[in-house]
């Protein structure tokens, strides 16, 4: 397994983290084999959030952790707060946002539940889930100080921000903001298709991130890429789906054969082919997928194969 030096730091982890959405459906004992699939991987970082299956995502990893006899200190630990649920506007598992709150109070209750859930004395990382456009940087300031002080948080970043709203963020805050989340995949490329569209009057040539890829890398900011294998929000994967994605898991399959490795691999090594050093963030719980999907890490791919997959992906250059 590769590692990824976080936010340009010293901080070195695993280039492929496992997150743990999808530990809500889980028992005890299944979400402990994903745990040691990980490890068995050499993944050692992991990423949540406080809305994950309403908190029962975390309370299961917690429980996982001493039924696995796994240490804290085996993994670094992320999760991420801000949003406040709406139950009544749900989607099977996953409930929406009923407002979005960086209020001192609420970022300090959201990471106390977090390590309460987890049963965890800290955090390695936490990140504001999505930006809160009545944000006020003096509580977000109090409320970094306070975490970091008391030691519940050791680094901070975001998730889903743009270049503004991160530069707007860290002009009132100490601390470096070393993550973004965003989501990325090869059904998911708006982050380069812009860039490649300059100048051009095409869907693809709009900029709907302001340029988040070039201002991280400018920045040494990690992006960590969320939904690896998915196309859309609820659609599913595009692994195995020849209804809407033939002609990429056709080269995905060659190229899984060529390099030996299953096509989430190749899909793996895809995002980490990029130079901007990003970190994918796998949803599957799956054991033997974690496996799988893991061995991209020491997959590399060439500039061609790269190209050749963004082009399956039903993309094209001007």
């Amino acid at each position: 397994m590769k590692q990824v030096a976080i936010g340009g730091t010293n901080w070195t982890t695993s280039n492929v983290a496992l997150g743990t959405m999808r530990m809500a459906t889980l028992d005890t004992k299944q979400t402990a084999a994903a745990l040691n699939a990980a490890l068995e991987a050499g993944i050692n970082y992991i990423d949540s959030a406080d809305i994950y299956g309403n908190g029962r995502s975390e309370e299961h990893f917690g429980a996982a952790m001493k039924e696995a006899g796994i240490s804290r200190d085996q993994f670094f630990i992320q999760s991420k707060g801000g949003i406040v649920l709406d139950p009544a506007r749900s989607h099977g598992d996953f409930a929406f946002g009923q407002r979005y709150d960086f209020s001192k109070d609420h970022i300090i209750q959201a990471v106390d539940g977090i390590l309460k859930r987890m049963d965890i004395d800290y955090l390695d990382a936490f990140l504001l889930h999505r930006p809160d456009p009545l944000m006020e940087l003096d509580e977000v300031a109090a409320a970094f100080d306070e975490l970091e002080t008391s030691g519940k948080v050791r680094h901070f970043g975001v998730s889903n921000f743009n270049p503004r709203q991160i530069e707007f963020l860290q002009s009132g805050v100490r601390q470096p903001l070393l993550i973004d989340q965003v989501q990325f995949s090869l059904a998911h490329t708006g982050m380069i298709d812009f860039g490649i569209h300059t100048n051009m009057a095409d869907e693809r040539s709009v900029n709907h991130d302001g340029g988040i890829i070039e201002y991280t890398r400018l920045h040494k900011m990690t992006i960590q890429t969320w939904s690896p294998f998915q196309w859309g929000m609820f659609n599913g994967t595009f692994i195995n789906d020849d209804e809407h994605y033939a002609k990429l898991n056709q080269l995905l399959a060659k190229l899984a054969d060529k390099y030996e490795v299953s096509k989430n691999a190749i899909a793996v090594a895809w995002i980490l082919r990029h130079p901007a050093h990003m970190q994918v963030l796998l949803g599957t719980v799956n054991p033997q997928h974690i496996l799988d999907s893991a061995k991209g890490s020491d997959v590399e791919l060439t500039k061609q194969e790269w190209y050749d997959l963004y082009f399956a992906a039903g993309n094209d250059l001007p």
